[in-house]
């Protein structure tokens, strides 16, 4: 079945071919091609895009679309291999290790990435996405915005799908398309290290989790299955959600309601690094000490937890391999080679963070 993209293409081509539209003629208007095609403005762009660096047509600003001397002999060697990296965040936490990753196996393979990021907002999403398709590349690699909320940018993956444009998502996916992924199982891995704490004697434990994001919900969820799996602790179980945005000292005072409890949690088990990073600090300023009077842990294995004091347990994140494995995917899917979804699974990095409770 014919996409709409390539509907459009060979449509013009073939009228500008045929004679109907002769070398220097206008052709109809974006408007008046979405009307006749019945596609999105996107669709047409691409559309026009390929054919005016197949010198079929060309553009005056201002002026509209026109035909071009097609029968001239224009060869060079234009083709830039453009791929697009759109991530929630690009110059800080995880991210540039995972970009690293894809830049390495790309530029090796002759590609060159077009970098983009959303700060978690459906409306920077957007920008992007229409961005990266104006800029005609060659495929997509993305990491899923506010992933767990409903998303108003769907009309632009459903163009993306249409147009079988090569795509995949990286450390989440939208459940409504069924585009190839690289993630973590974040659920599991979070029961994991909540049941190492167990281990170490912790009952009561603070569970804080983003939860506008697949991963957070995930994760959240991992803490829940946990103590469902220890019923006889269930009721001491604490849960935080936040979302993206919101003010720090909110989540502080929320923790501080805890902690003033009689049965205070004697453990956190924070979203991620970052998050727990900032829960410690939060702590100290509060003269409690990390471990000894409250362990902590984390997830993603930032490399700042490694430093830091005390040294942050946490789990692994596959961060250099996902961005190296999505590139090689995406690769794979260029040269229309069949792929599969790609999940990891983290271990546990046991650090100075969290100890043996003491009775």
């Amino acid at each position: 079945m014919e996409n709409k993209y390539q509907k459009v293409k060979d449509g013009l081509k073939e009228d500008i071919i045929s004679g109907k539209f002769k070398v220097n003629d206008k052709l109809p208007t974006e408007s008046e091609l979405m009307k006749q095609y019945a596609v999105s403005r996107y669709t047409v762009r691409r559309a026009v895009g390929d054919l005016e660096s197949d010198h079929f047509i060309y553009r005056i600003q201002g002026g509209g679309m026109f035909v071009q001397d097609w029968h001239k002999d224009w060869s060079t060697p234009t083709d830039t291999k453009l791929i697009g990296v759109i991530t929630t965040h690009i110059a800080d936490y995880i991210f540039p290790n995972i970009i690293s990753g894809i830049d390495q196996v790309l530029s090796q393979a002759g590609y060159s990435i077009l970098l983009s990021n959303t700060h978690n907002t459906h409306e920077k999403e957007r920008k992007s996405l229409i961005n990266m398709l104006d800029s005609k590349v060659a495929g997509l690699i993305i990491e899923p915005t506010q992933s767990a909320l409903p998303n108003p940018n769907q009309d632009l993956y459903q163009e993306i799908k249409d147009d079988e444009l090569p795509m995949l998502f990286i450390n989440a996916h939208y459940p409504t398309y069924d585009f190839p992924y690289v993630d973590t199982n974040d659920l599991e891995a979070e029961q994991t290290i909540v049941d190492y704490l167990f281990d170490l004697g912790h009952q009561s434990i603070l569970g804080i989790f983003q939860v506008d994001d697949i991963q957070g919900v995930d994760r959240m969820n991992g803490f829940v299955r946990a103590y469902q799996q220890r019923p006889e602790l269930s009721y001491m179980s604490n849960i935080i959600m936040y979302q993206s945005g919101e003010n720090s000292q909110k989540l502080f005072e929320r923790i501080t309601s805890y902690l003033q409890q009689t049965d205070a949690p004697t453990a956190i088990a924070c979203y991620n690094d970052q998050l727990a990073i900032e829960v410690i600090d939060f702590l100290k300023s509060q003269k409690l000490r990390v471990p000894e009077d409250i362990s902590v842990v984390g997830f993603d294995n930032y490399k700042m937890g490694e430093y830091f004091t005390p040294s942050l347990t946490t789990l692994n994140h596959e961060k250099e391999r996902m961005g190296a494995d999505a590139a090689g995917m995406l690769i794979k899917l260029l040269n229309r080679e069949a792929v599969e979804p790609i999940t990891y699974q983290p271990e546990i990095v046991k650090r100075n963070s969290a100890i043996k409770r003491e009775k």
